[in-house]
């Protein structure tokens, strides 16, 4: 399991956007449901699918598991897994990465 460097920060990001508008119990929780899911791709990287937007426009090299609202991005390379980011499932996908690529 790999993380890019982008991901640490991303949830921590979230984790600290929870805290301040809503409680450090539900963050805790979110991140702890994302620590889990995360490190579960390890055994089980196929259970994820293609985002949508990325379906659609032909690039299935990625994957995505839900953990809600959030979408973790990812990618399968041999036996080796990929965490490219995390993402609000409310917002566009095509926006958040252009966002990223333009940074």
């Amino acid at each position: 399991m790999k993380l890019s460097e982008a991901v640490k920060p991303n949830i921590l990001a979230i984790y600290r956007y929870v805290t301040r508008y809503d409680c450090r119990e539900n963050s805790d929780r979110l991140l702890a449901l994302l620590e889990s899911s995360i490190a579960q791709l390890a055994s089980l990287p196929e259970r994820g699918h293609c985002p949508r937007e990325l379906d659609r426009v032909g690039i299935p090299a990625y994957r995505e598991i839900l953990c809600k609202p959030y979408r973790v991005i990812y990618e399968i390379s041999g036996s080796d897994v990929f965490v490219h980011s995390v993402l609000d499932d409310r917002r566009d996908l095509a926006d958040l990465l252009h966002q990223r690529l333009v940074r």
